[in-house]
Order: C-alpha cells, then structure tokens, then sequence
C-alpha cells in the first residue's frame, strides 16, 4: 500500500512538472513572437531546467535588428524529402528555439552552444547556418567555414546557396591580414561621461567636433511610472561638450524629446532641426523618426515624421541630415526594399520633406544596412551593414558619391580595428578625416552584448601622383619635362616638377583639393591632366601620363572661322573656336604666336589683302579682350597670296560645282603659327 502511495505521489508529481513545463513553453513562444528574447530564453531555459530564475530586465540594444533573411531557410527546411522526415523532439525544439533567442539577443556564446547541439542532432539542417554566424561572431572563422561548406554541399536552394557563399567569402576576408588598418588607434570612451549606462551609443556632432549627441540607457533617465520603469534599461538623449578639462557631465535632454519611452540615434539640423528615433517595448515592430524644433535651447513638442518616412507596423529608424540641410538619410524595413532593413533619402527644406524617400539600391543588400553617415567634405556615405562582405555581425562601410552623375561608389568595408567580429555600427568622422566616433558591442555584458561609444584616431591619409611624360609620336620618354601641379582655386601655391631621364615624375598631393597639371617641354606643344584629391578617404596613389606633341613647322589651320560676307566681322560659331586657341594659349603661356587670314582668289588683289588683315586683327583683337597680352599675339593678313589650291587647278574643275565652291573655302582659312618660345616659368 505504501509503494502504491509512493507511485501515486510520484505520477503526480511528474503530472504537475508536466503541465509547468507546457506553461513555460507557451509563455516562452509568445515572448519569442513579441521579439522578447531575454524572457523567452528565461522561459525555454525552464523547460529545460526548472530552477532557471526569470530576468523580468531587458537590456536597451536601440531596435532589435533581425539580421538575416531566413524566409528562404524556412522554407528550405520545409522541403519534402522522399524519406520520412526525421520526427523532431520537444527537446530538439526548445534547443532550437534558445539558440535563436540567444542569437537575436546578440549572446553569441551561448546561440553557439545551443546551436551545436541541434546541429550535431540534425533536427534544424539549417540551423548549421546560423550556427556559423554564431562562430564567426566569436572569431572562429574557421569553424564557420567548416560548418558552411558542408551546408553549401546540402543544399539545393540558390537564394541559400549564394547567402552561404557571402558568409564564406567574409570569413576570408576576415582572415586576411590586410584587413587591418595599424595606423588606426581605437579607444574605448571613459565610463563616467559616455559609457556610464548599460548601453551608450550613436554619437553625432552637434554643430562641431566639440559638442556631440549621444544615446544612452542609465540611471537619472526620464520615466512615465517611476514604480515600474528602471532608466537603466531605457534609452534617452544626451549631449556633451569638451572643454579645457575634457568633456563635461552628460545632459538629458529632458522633456518633451525624453519621454519615458526610447530615444534613440539622434541628429540635429543647421537650422536647429532634432530628428531622432522612439519606439516603446510594448510593441516591438514598430519604431519612428520624430522631429522636434529648438528655440533658444529649448524643444517644441517633437512630432512623427509623414509616411514618406514612416510605415505603421514598420520601423524607420537612424535619421542623419547633411551638412547643407537638404538631405535626410534614414533606415528602415518598410516594404518595398531588399529584404532587410535598407538606406533611404528624401530631400528636406524649410516646408518640410519633399518628394518620395529613394531606395539607395546599389548600397542595399537583403540583409540590413542601418547608421548612415553622410561625409560632406569627401561626398562619401558611411554605413553598417551585414549584407556585405564583412567580419561577422554589422560591419561599417563607406560608399563615395560622383556628384556628378548622383551614383554611389560599390561599398568598402573599413576593415579592423574599426570593424570587429561582432556589431560596429553609428560610425562618424569629423571634417578633417582625422578623428571619429562609432559604437560596438564588441565587448561582453551582463545578458547580453551592450553598444559601447568607441573614439579612434584615423590613420594619416596620404596620398601622392606621379606619371611619365612621353613622345606622343615615339613613345621615347622626354627628360626636363617640365610638370605643373596647381590647385584651381589657388589656395596653396603650385608645384613645379622637372622629369628624369625616363621621363618621370612624382609628388605628394594634399587632401580634399582640385588640382590641374600641365606638362611642357621647348619643342613641344603642352599637354594637360586633372586630378582631385576629394572623396578619398585613405591612402591613394593616383596616375597621370602626358603624350607631348612637337610644334609643327607649318601653319595650324584653325577649323570653323566664319566671317560675314566680305566683312571682318566675326560670327558667334567663330567665337566659340577662338576660346578653345584661347585655351591653348593658356596652357602654352611660353608660346607667342601669329594668327593668318587668307582670302580665296576672286577679288582684287588689294581688297583681299585688307580684308584679310582685318580679319586676323579681328581674331588677335578677341583674344587680347579675353586676357592674352598683346606681346604674344600678332595680326596678319595674306590676301590671295598663298592660296593651298591653285588657280590652275580650281580652273580645271566645273564652275560652281561642290568641289570648286571647297577649294576656294579651303583657300579662304585662318591659321596659325608659333614664332617664338620663352623659356618655361616655373614661379
């Protein structure tokens, strides 16, 4: 009877555990819906284990970004195989389901364990994937590999295959030493001013690189109800500013822009603009750029922006405005872009916004691209991304934009020690491209990884031209050469280059500057290059070759002179002709020259001779109007006196016909001569 007792107590028992554990599988699959990952890992860690405590806390990481597509990996696991598939335990499950949610709260070493264990089962075939991104967060580059060639070999999907390829080619590029940048200095910011809260991140100037915005979870924040909330897991805005004695105490900014609810990311305009993000735990799918104006260092009630930017059930988040005021730059996974979360621009002006937010396509990926940094002075946009080749989690990129045909660069991954295996993300740079700021959850928090606000000190940008300078009918190189270097808006004074006896040259260039070069040689006709030093963000060696052309002993016909009818009056397409010799005498400024008008045959002798002086004064008295000096230009007229086509041979051909109406238009010309050389300036 007292063993009967003993089961009965026992089946009980284990009836009660039971159904707990169904409880605790509900709770724990509902806070994983909700994007509640810390209390859904709590609640599938007791399924496992009933003597897990509950984290009722839940560390600020701004927005939860879901970083990979895994619609196609649902739907590749789904696939009906001509086998039964394998019947999948509750065990397997919650395995499964932990991994993910330790994933998504960004806790890579326990996804990694979790995964480990599904993987090595075989339930999820696919989790293999994610278990890689796990390894590949933790440095284990080569794990990841293993891990997806082997799945690469498996799988028949290409939307899959070529997502596993990325991954592949990024842990390449992670181990290759290249990668790293060791004229970067990274420190982490001080843990009194910037890094005091459970999350600090997404620096931005406001005004100057000595006053800076920043996000920050910590005590002191605003709340709603101060029984409930903790401000140590609430984002609020903040500002600093660096004085004689370093940067000063943070201040929040307080109401209307803090809330009690998270603010995050902010930017504010030339116009005293604040854009910035807020989102509420209560629901997780949505977040959205507010704007709020400032008078006098105070805040107006902020206001959500239009759908232009903002989607209900959707998130735009991570505004930044351009220097000029015009641009607003944001994130979001609104339908309608690549897959993930994708860069956006619409233009802004005193009214507010204009037009449609653009999709930036060649930047977006069907991962996410997030924190975009517009550089004004380089014209080159900053970003992070995971779509891209990268070292794990986001990475930060850059992308110049040719202002002239609006097309962005294909993006370059900054390489370590900015970039790390985990998240790097709200990179900035200040004008002169030598100091910055970004945020990293590279180092380990309590339940979880927790932004950081990272300073770094860029490395120096050097950047140099060099080239040949060559027989443009030889290809023999031309020593003494003499090469010109001036930067077109005369701010800093030009250089004078002289070429060895293998016609080279070299020179170190200085940053964000247009230059001109000219290369000249006693003999030859000048050649010109352009080169620019703008949009480039680090060391570059540019290339510039010259071909030079010998003066020719003949005239140079000047092709297109027009004149009215028997008039020496010069007609606007001859204008046009006369700036480009006007061109050339700017470049050959040693050059002093003759410029010849002829006349063809019909006429009297002595009317074709003044005529034809007129004419050439007419084009020596335009060109001095538009600066050349008098000294080097001269007028004169031939009349008929040198005629390229003969009388014998026009009379030989049908009066009025296309041809003798040519020969004498070939006779009527305006040519040139080169008579003198001055020696070469180089002052």
């Amino acid at each position: 009877m007292r063993k009967l007792l003993l089961v009965t107590v026992l089946l009980a028992t284990i009836n009660v555990f039971g159904q707990s554990k169904k409880v605790w599988l509900k709770y724990a699959d509902a806070a994983f819906a909700k994007k509640d990952y810390p209390t859904a890992i709590a609640y599938y860690t007791k399924v496992l284990d009933d003597t897990t405590v509950l984290n009722e806390l839940i560390l600020p990481y701004e927005v939860q970004l879901v970083n990979l597509k895994t619609k196609d990996f649902k739907q590749d696991s789904t696939k009906k195989k001509a086998d039964a598939p394998k019947e999948i335990s509750k065990s397997d499950y919650v395995n499964h389901q932990l991994a993910a949610s330790y994933r998504l709260n960004f806790d890579y070493i326990n996804a990694s364990i979790y995964y480990k264990k599904v993987v090595n089962n075989g339930s999820y075939p696919n989790d293999a994937y994610y278990y890689a991104i796990s390894l590949m967060n933790l440095k284990d580059y080569k794990g990841a590999m293993a891990n997806l060639e082997e799945l690469l070999n498996s799988t028949t999907n290409d939307s899959i295959k070529t997502a596993i390829q990325k991954k592949i080619s990024s842990c390449y590029f992670a181990l290759d030493t290249n990668s790293f940048k060791q004229q970067i200095v990274v420190k982490k910011m001080d843990t009194v001013v910037f890094n005091a809260g459970t999350a600090s991140f997404a620096a931005m100037y406001w005004g100057s690189a000595t006053k800076l915005l920043f996000t920050s979870a910590r005590k002191g924040g605003v709340l709603l109800d101060p029984e409930k909330q903790d401000s140590r897991y609430l984002c609020d805005l903040y500002y600093t500013e660096l004085k004689d004695s370093g940067w000063m105490k943070p201040i929040n900014f307080g109401r209307p822009v803090n809330t009690g609810l998270h603010e995050a990311s902010s930017v504010i305009s030339s116009d005293d603009i604040m854009f910035f993000t807020r989102w509420s735990d209560a629901n997780r799918n949505e977040a959205f750029i507010y704007m709020a104006k400032m008078k006098d260092g105070y805040f107006f009630e902020a206001y959500k922006l239009s759908e232009t930017v903002n989607r209900v059930g959707y998130k735009s988040i991570q505004p930044y405005v351009s220097f000029d005021g015009t641009k607003l730059f944001f994130s979001s996974n609104k339908p309608g872009g690549k897959g993930g979360y994708d860069l956006y621009v619409c233009n802004i002006n005193e009214s507010g916004l204009t037009g449609e937010a653009v999709n930036l396509s060649s930047l977006n990926t069907p991962g996410d691209e997030s924190t975009p940094f517009y550089h004004s002075i380089s014209n080159t946009l900053f970003f992070s991304s995971n779509g891209h080749t990268g070292l794990g989690g986001l990475d930060i990129f850059k992308s110049t934009l040719n202002v002239d045909d609006s097309v962005y660069a294909f993006p370059k991954n900054l390489g370590r020690p900015i970039n790390s295996s985990k998240d790097d993300a709200y990179f900035i740079l200040d004008r002169l491209q030598a100091k910055g700021y970004f945020s990293s959850d590279r180092e380990d928090c309590p339940g979880g990884n927790c932004y950081d606000i990272y300073e770094f000190d860029n490395e120096p940008i050097l950047i140099d031209i060099s080239g040949f300078v060559t027989d443009d009918a030889t290809g023999e190189p031309i020593q003494s050469a003499l090469v010109t270097i001036k930067d077109v808006h005369n701010d800093v004074e030009p250089l004078f280059l002289i070429t060895d006896e293998k016609g080279y040259y070299a020179s170190k260039l200085i940053e964000n500057m247009d230059y001109f070069l000219k290369a000249q040689k006693k003999g030859y006709q000048a050649s010109s290059a352009s080169a620019s030093t703008k949009g480039l963000t680090e060391t570059a060696h540019l290339e510039r070759d010259f071909q030079l052309v010998k003066i020719p002993e003949t005239d140079i016909v000047i092709e297109g002179i027009e004149y009215d009818l028997n008039k020496a009056t010069l007609r606007p397409k001859s204008l046009e002709i006369l700036d480009k010799i006007y061109d050339y005498l700017q470049l050959n400024d040693n050059f002093s020259i003759e410029i010849n008008a002829h006349t063809d045959t019909r006429g009297s002798d002595k009317l074709n001779l003044k005529l034809s002086q007129a004419r050439a004064q007419s084009c020596v008295d335009y060109l001095i109007k538009k600066g050349i000096a008098k000294a080097r230009i001269i007028a004169h007229g031939y009349g008929e006196t040198q005629p390229l086509i003969s009388d014998e041979e026009i009379a030989k051909m049908i009066p009025k016909s296309e041809e003798f109406e040519a020969a004498h238009q070939k006779n009527r010309r305006t040519a040139f001569k080169i008579l003198k050389e001055a020696d070469l300036k180089t002052k």
